[in-house]
């Protein structure tokens, strides 16, 4: 058996990615004054969820693996829409698909971490897993609701739909994380939902934090600089 400290590690890894791609996305639409869908927002996803697919697999949890299996290639998807999947390197877009494959033939072929062993977890009881699962789905399903609005529109966005399902769905992951004694997601979802509220916000016509500090130029310049980074 992998070491506890080990998987952990995983997880809080991947949730630091996650955090820091929402942050990223937070940043320029603060500075926009409005929701932007940056291409390091599904850059950082795609590297996250290898880490949090892993992670899932691991903890033997079968909602969290669920999540990740339906949203990898909704951000590959939006990559593509961003035209940033094409310049990736040919190495990197092969590894990239290979992840989820090499993946479900771990859970075929493992002995200690498989299929059974996620779906007939003791550690969880049957009406958790449902509503764990059921907090996954909802909260994936952001990203096939996002892909479909991008897709009629022939661009990347993140609508308000997006943001509000987000909402919600966190909301039922947070509520599972107590009950699953999971520090993972406990951090992850208690930190994120500040960000959706705050594009629902950005949606609702309220003003970006960043526009009221016009009175200082220097701090406006900096925030400018780090805003034209993100792409």
């Amino acid at each position: 058996m992998i070491d506890d400290l080990l998987i952990y590690s995983l997880g809080f890894l991947s949730q630091i990615l996650f955090f820091a791609r929402t942050i990223a996305q937070w940043f320029k639409s603060e500075h926009e004054g409005e929701v932007i869908s940056p291409v390091i927002f599904w850059q950082l996803s795609l590297a996250a969820s290898v880490l949090m697919l892993i992670y899932g697999i691991l903890r033997n949890d079968f909602a969290i693996v669920l999540g990740q299996f339906i949203v990898y290639i909704i951000y590959i998807r939006n990559l593509q829409l961003k035209n940033a999947w094409q310049k990736m390197h040919l190495i990197s877009r092969i590894l990239t698909i290979a992840m989820p494959l090499i993946c479900i033939a771990w859970l075929l072929t493992g002995d200690s971490y498989n299929f059974g062993s996620i779906i007939n977890n003791e550690d969880v009881s049957v009406l958790l897993m449902i509503w764990g699962s059921a907090g996954q789905v909802i909260f994936t399903f952001r990203f096939i609701y996002q892909w479909i609005f991008s897709e009629n529109r022939k661009d990347s966005v993140l609508p308000l739909g997006f943001w509000i399902i987000s909402t919600f769905g966190s909301l039922m992951i947070f509520i599972y994380s107590i009950f699953r004694l999971d520090p993972v997601l406990f951090m992850a979802h208690s930190l994120g939902l500040f960000i959706y509220i705050r594009n629902i916000l950005l949606y609702s016509g309220k003003a970006g934090l960043f526009s009221k500090l016009d009175k200082n130029p220097l701090l406006k310049e900096k925030i400018q600089k780090i805003s034209d980074r993100i792409k």
